[in-house]
């Protein structure tokens, strides 16, 4: 019998890679991929367990695909992925909807334990998160043809005091170069043109395999692939950000000029306490020299707020630096207090009130920042990368080398002929929003 499996997927980039594995390995294995949960046989649910938000997320929806045991054709409920790897016994036993769990070093087994769960035994594959699947294993893209993540190494050796991840996925372990480029060119060749680099850190890539930080080297090679036209990186620590770094991306036409920076603070107390190696005058030095060499970059980066020992005047602090740096983008996470992280046991713990508080002033100063930010776009000539059309608006949408896939803003245009999504085209910028923009193109011609 070909059994229908469907699979949801939650949390960040890296798990989806993941995801796009599992369904590659399915589909190998003679199982068909459906989007309609009411018919699927099987159900996997790819969980986060980062913070206490996307922990809950992923249990909201174990519960609601769980009810199709009883409403749908649903035989199986197979949960996977980082919350898997933390709770394992947590959810068997207290979800007993739940047929198997699968750690975050075991997903390349998902086809051989759903076979052994049909058998009507529970499975429970976890603790090998130090584990790095076989290069070439098979992978069903979910992102828009154009678009694809890779993933260049696994696990993290940064040990930041308020994150579970090194516990969950493993040490540091890079892939070989010519395994990455294999697996790019191939992408290229199946019409991707946007290539998203990710690691946990992809600043540290080749570290550990080749005894020196080797990502410029690796874009470098990227950039050779002739089909592909963009390439973006992402979650780039700032204390390995090199200059040979900067140079590539001023240097490659390829490289967007755009960068993840997850910086999380700025006061130095702080980010001593959570276990970051950068301080706040280096930080202003990294900035202040990206934007002397790459004038036009576009940097996003992350912050946390209300970590235990956060004054009133750290906060502050903080505040005054996001103003006076201004990033195109941020995102503002209350600081979540998780078990086995050194942090949780820290004295000075922030009340939640505080926390959300901190959160919708950081959120306000950046909204304005966006706006303004946006504003200086008016009457400039951009590439846009085209990716649908809006019913709402009749206009195409679309991004521009600042705005990263599902995170960052859009810009929305009419045309008169039809704009394939993976087609490029230049738009000048007339009106801003806080984070959208809207533009006219200045030629009718796609790349």
């Amino acid at each position: 019998m070909k059994y229908h499996i469907g699979i949801v997927s939650l949390g960040c980039s890296k798990n989806l890679v993941d995801t796009e594995v599992m369904l590659g390995l399915l589909n190998q294995h003679g199982f068909s991929i459906t989007n309609e949960e009411s018919i699927a046989d099987v159900l996997i649910v790819n969980t986060c367990g980062f913070i206490e938000s996307a922990k809950q997320e992923s249990i909201n929806n174990i519960l609601e695909l769980a009810q199709h045991k009883e409403t749908g054709k649903c035989k199986l409920l197979v949960v996977t992925g980082c919350l898997a790897e933390r709770y394992q016994q947590q959810i068997i036993e207290e979800i007993p909807e739940v047929d198997a769990v699968v750690g975050t070093g075991n997903y390349h087994e998902i086809a051989d334990i759903i076979d052994k769960t049909f058998e009507g035994t529970k499975v429970l594959k976890v603790g090998n998160a130090d584990y790095t699947p076989a290069e070439g294993l098979p992978r069903i893209q979910s992102t828009p043809v154009y678009a694809a993540y890779l993933k260049i190494a696994e696990g993290c050796d940064n040990h930041c005091t308020y994150c579970i991840i090194p516990k969950l996925r493993g040490r540091y372990r890079s892939r070989k170069m010519e395994d990455i480029l294999a697996e790019a060119s191939k992408m290229a060749d199946n019409g991707v043109r946007e290539l998203i680099i990710i690691a946990q850190d992809t600043s540290k890539y080749g570290e550990d395999l080749y005894g020196s930080i080797e990502l410029s080297t690796l874009l470098t090679k990227l950039c050779e692939i002739e089909k592909i036209k963009w390439i973006r990186i992402h979650y780039c620590y700032p204390e390995s950000i090199t200059d040979e770094l900067i140079d590539t991306i001023r240097e490659q036409t390829k490289i967007c000029n755009y960068l993840d920076i997850p910086i999380q603070h700025c006061n130095d107390a702080i980010l001593t306490r959570m276990g970051r190696r950068g301080r706040k005058k280096e930080l202003y030095e990294l900035i202040e020299r990206l934007r002397i060499n790459i004038p036009d970059i576009a940097i996003r980066t992350s912050i946390i707020v209300g970590f235990p020992g956060e004054s009133e005047q750290a906060f502050a602090e903080l505040e005054q630096f996001i103003r006076v740096i201004r990033f195109d983008r941020m995102g503002v996470f209350p600081y979540s207090r998780e078990e086995d992280t050194p942090a949780a046991k820290y004295d000075n713990q922030v009340a939640e009130e505080v926390k959300n508080h901190r959160y919708n002033r950081l959120m306000e100063i950046q909204s304005s920042v966006s706006k303004q930010i946006n504003l200086n776009k008016i009457g400039r000539t951009l590439e846009v990368l085209i990716e649908g059309y809006d019913d709402h608006t009749k206009s195409y949408y679309g991004r521009t080398y600042a705005d990263s896939i599902d995170i960052d803003g859009k810009i929305f245009v009419h045309s008169s002929k039809h704009l394939a999504p993976g087609t490029f085209i230049n738009v000048t910028v007339k009106k801003a929003q806080q984070y959208d923009l809207i533009g006219e193109i200045q030629d009718e011609s796609c790349k």
